[in-house]
């Protein structure tokens, strides 16, 4: 796992800042009156902007301050037409993206192809994996060194998103400095998510890095790294995931895994406290590609390590006629095996491709059966996507 990090940005010029005060009225008080964007680049401070038109411009690096919210109306298209461009919400700020099933909001790129712009990031204010109790849970990112995720509140909210699109992200700045499609920093349970739709990104098309928040209804397609990801002591819910790569992909990604999981912060912390301990309810993992991995092959389908407590129930994998992949389901790794506790149960399928070496336990309890049907695909109707 490689830590998905912004590259550093100093924003010099800001096209348009959703300001302090009322329009007009001079007195340096946000009001709380909207203040209608036609734009996205720079700083976003107003605790009432919403974004005005039903197709608008990501220019650039563009953040949510805290104690302002941003409000996205359903129907929106915001375009991203920079590599450098990708919209962050703060530390106690707000994203409030409500689209519906004929109205979703959908982000995408004017060049379109993988890691055309750097995605959507929420930072929010839930515990993180740490040395002790009292070590503080922040983590200060490379976008900017005084922007921090992580806190001590498992209930934090930082808003909404419900049927959104998220395309041709994951912008990549070097080996180890990634942008996902959707980037979640210690993001806590009062924060709504489902309904999303992740396609065609350069890295990982979802990552949790710590925080609690629940994520219901997702479908990713093509990522080019991992489709779901956990880390840095994650202990929320993952419900109704669907996960595939189509016959004609491919990357440039070494290690491709339908589900990575790591504990602690890269298996930095083995004895921390608040390691990764999730739950995911109902998964379907598509191997279709006869390409995929720059090394001719993905390493694991499940990938559960360093620290990391998984509770999966319901998940279906299925492999088609490709032979490329290492593992199974693989607890092993140089940084620490995944936790013994971890229970996990599933169906495989081409049984013909089916090996018990491929299965590698370290004592988790880990039950294969005929009766996991996986993710339930009409949930993802409203995205056209087909599932043949």
């Amino acid at each position: 796992m490689k830590r998905k990090l912004l590259s550093i940005m100093t924003v010099s010029v800001l096209l348009f800042t959703a300001c302090s005060d009322k329009e007009g009225d001079g007195d340096g008080v946000d009001n709380g009156e909207p203040v209608e964007l036609t734009e996205l680049l720079g700083s976003i401070t107003s605790k009432n902007a919403v974004v005005k038109g039903s197709s608008i411009n990501l220019v650039g690096a563009t953040i949510v301050r805290e104690g302002a919210t941003l409000t996205i109306p359903g129907g929106t298209t915001i375009t991203a037409n920079d590599k450098g461009a990708y919209l962050l919400i703060e530390r106690g700020a707000k994203i409030i993206a409500k689209g519906t099933a004929a109205k979703p909001i959908k982000f995408t790129a004017g060049d379109k192809k993988s890691g055309a712009w750097g995605g959507l990031i929420i930072n929010g204010k839930a515990p993180l994996s740490r040395a002790t109790e009292a070590s503080p849970s922040n983590f200060e990112t490379e976008i900017n060194t005084n922007i921090f995720y992580g806190g001590n509140d498992v209930n934090d909210n930082s808003g909404e998103l419900d049927y959104i699109t998220i395309e041709y992200s994951g912008a990549n700045i070097s080996d180890d400095k990634e942008h996902n499609g959707l980037t979640l920093n210690g993001v806590g349970k009062g924060t709504k998510i489902s309904n999303i739709y992740i396609k065609d990104g350069a890295d990982d098309g979802i990552e949790f890095f710590g925080g609690s928040v629940d994520v219901t209804n997702l479908l990713v397609v093509n990522s080019e790294d991992d489709m779901f990801d956990f880390t840095q002591g994650y202990t929320g819910t993952l419900k109704n995931a669907y996960g595939i790569w189509e016959t004609a992909f491919k990357t440039n990604e070494k290690d491709p895994r339908g589900i990575e999981a790591d504990g602690n912060h890269d298996g930095t912390l083995p004895d921390a406290v608040h390691q990764s301990n999730f739950k995911i309810e109902g998964m379907t993992i598509v191997h279709k590609s006869t390409t995929a991995g720059v090394e001719g092959t993905m390493v694991d389908i499940v990938k559960i390590r360093r620290g990391a407590t998984a509770n999966i129930t319901n998940l279906l994998i299925d492999i088609g006629t490709t032979s490329l992949f290492s593992d199974i389901i693989d607890f092993t790794d140089d940084a620490g095996k995944g936790n013994a506790a971890s229970k996990i149960e599933y169906t495989f399928n081409p049984e013909t491709l089916y090996s018990d070496a491929k299965v590698k336990a370290e004592g988790a309890t880990i039950t294969k059966n005929d009766a996991q049907t996986g993710a339930t695909t009409s949930a993802f109707a409203w995205t056209g996507y087909s599932f043949n």
